[in-house]
């Protein structure tokens, strides 16, 4: 893909509102971008599936997988002064919640501004200036001042998901997007972007992607997306959290600007080694920079694909700064090296190797 068309197509995937369930606008945006590359299809709960112009029924299935869903909140309760409760979708650190800017989606579909109210320091005791709030002391204010008008005049109900109103810059100088939500937009992105480089290639597999919903929760949409695609091997698009601001040199594994990272454990996944030991040797012989990582936490939607009958599965991220806060920053090179190691790979499958791993 262009370089431009990347840019914008980040850019766009990044500001679009969808957390988990609430994907609409995601998957609208994403078949707006493949619309050509294959038989498109969608379920009820918002997965979507993209099958190759030329598969054949007969051929080992690779499946494509990336999740559309940003962590967010949701409204929970309406106080009588018009402040909204509300509950996290996903994970997040407490400590990066006060203060936010959101948009608050009303029954009509409209997105409200708000922002998530803290204390002004005036009117703190000693103690609150010292510790942070508690979850159930955080409110969303979006001006009302009783809970009727929030009903009536803003139309916003109990159950509104709630976004980071956060809107992308691309810096052309540096390479860097600063946005919300690239875990997964950008995983989105490879998806969408690999789907349109490779719509008229001739493949010896049959491809299929999956766009899969409600990744935050408990990927709960890739759940039912494996058992629909039934594949042989999968590449799964991530954004995984960068650690190289938290980490001594020796122990980053996912710094900007150095690569996508392929993983080979975290809490959910022993990453097959031989399909792995594949993808890097393409990596080497490419040119392409890559990270590898060991996590002794995290999880993604390779885990559940990689247990539905063994599909031997990679996962290929690009680093994001911040993830699961408002502000992320990402690298344009770690998603060109990201997208140019999945073709590579895609380009080279076939039954015999796959028949390797």
């Amino acid at each position: 893909m262009e370089k431009k068309n990347a840019v914008e197509l980040i850019q766009k995937l990044s500001n679009v509102y969808g957390i988990s369930a609430f994907e609409d606008d995601v998957t609208r945006l994403f078949r707006e971008e493949v619309a050509g590359t294959g038989k498109i299809t969608e379920d009820h709960m918002r997965n979507v599936f993209v099958e190759h112009h030329h598969n054949n029924g007969q051929r080992p299935v690779v499946e494509l997988d990336a999740h559309s869903d940003e962590v967010g909140f949701m409204v929970r309760a309406i106080k009588p002064n018009g402040q909204l409760m509300f509950v996290q979708v996903g994970g997040w650190a407490l400590v990066t919640i006060p203060a936010q800017k959101v948009k608050v989606r009303n029954r009509n579909g409209e997105w409200i501004s708000g922002i998530i109210s803290s204390t002004p320091p005036h009117f703190m005791t000693p103690e609150e200036r010292t510790r942070l709030p508690k979850m159930d002391e955080l409110k969303i204010d979006v001006g009302a001042t009783t809970a009727q008008e929030i009903i009536d005049d803003y139309q916003i109900e109990i159950g509104a998901p709630v976004v980071p109103d956060v809107t992308c810059e691309y810096n052309e100088h540096t390479g860097l997007f600063l946005g919300k939500a690239f875990d997964n937009r950008i995983g989105t992105a490879l998806l969408a972007s690999t789907l349109k480089d490779l719509a008229q290639t001739s493949l010896d597999i049959d491809l299929i992607a999956g766009l899969s919903s409600q990744e935050e929760v408990g990927d709960r949409g890739a759940e039912v997306v494996v058992r629909k695609i039934k594949p042989d091997l999968a590449i799964v698009f991530e954004g995984a959290p960068a650690d190289d601001t938290v980490m001594p040199d020796y122990l980053i594994q996912a710094g900007l600007g150095r690569g996508p990272m392929l993983r080979d454990f975290d809490s959910t996944i022993v990453t097959n080694p031989h399909f792995q030991r594949y993808a890097l040797d393409i990596a080497k012989e490419n040119g392409i920079h890559t990270q590898r990582s060991v996590r002794t936490g995290g999880g993604q939607d390779g885990a559940i694909i990689n247990r539905y009958n063994g599909a031997p599965t990679i996962v290929i991220s690009v680093p994001v700064r911040y993830a699961h806060t408002p502000y992320c920053f990402i690298a344009y090179q770690d998603y060109a090296d990201a997208l140019q190691l999945a073709e590579k790979i895609i380009c080279q499958l076939n039954a015999e190797v796959i028949s390797k791993f």
